[in-house]
């Protein structure tokens, strides 16, 4: 079996690429229809959570390594 790849996109979502099986907190399996790759939200802000609705760009998300660097001055 092919492995499985995340790419964490700078401010935006996970990148999830390969024979996916996604599951929700109770173990039910989510509904990915055989795509190859899906996009994960990580700024909590998806009105299509689990997935990656584009809302990060509009609510200004800032990825960990570039919101500590803004709270640090860097």
């Amino acid at each position: 079996m092919p492995d499985v790849e995340i790419t964490i996109r700078n401010n935006g979502p996970y990148w999830v690429t390969g024979p996916i099986k996604l599951q929700d907190a109770d173990g039910n399996e989510v509904d990915v229809a055989g795509r190859e790759r899906v996009s994960l939200c990580r700024c909590g802000g998806s009105t299509k959570k689990p997935f990656c609705d584009g809302t990060h760009s509009k609510i200004g998300f800032q990825g960990a390594i570039e919101a500590v660097e803004k709270a640090e001055g860097s």
